[in-house]
């Protein structure tokens, strides 16, 4: 397994982030980004997680609630790439992916578009 640490996986999360367009980034609302070690238990392989109410879903109702969570889960990631470099284009995909599903599209969409 690649070795890095935490600090440096949150690091390339957030470069991943700094790619996003600012057009786009501008118009994502509520949404906290994490990096967590470990993805649950059930699904050991998760190298990312979207979770809350995608901005296509949102209505006359949605105020107040706690922000949208994108999880970034770096144990799965550094088990599935042999270089550094796998780890930077790997972790790229990952957030784009979560970042969509905020945005409403779906997975069957995302794995059209490359972002499997």
């Amino acid at each position: 397994m690649l070795e890095m640490t935490r600090e440096e996986f949150e690091e390339l999360v957030a470069e991943a982030l700094d790619r996003i367009p600012p057009e786009l980034t501008r118009l994502m609302d509520n949404v906290a980004v994490f990096v967590e070690d470990e993805p649950p238990a059930d699904d050991p392989e998760l190298l990312g997680l979207y979770e809350g109410t995608p901005l296509t879903d949102r209505g006359e109702w949605y105020a107040g609630v706690l922000p949208d969570r994108i999880t970034v889960y770096r144990g799965p990631t550094l088990r599935m790439c042999a270089t550094r470099e796998e780890v930077v284009e790997e972790t790229e995909v990952t957030v784009v992916h979560e970042i969509a599903h905020h945005f409403g599209i779906d997975d069957a969409r995302l794995h059209a578009l490359g972002y499997g």
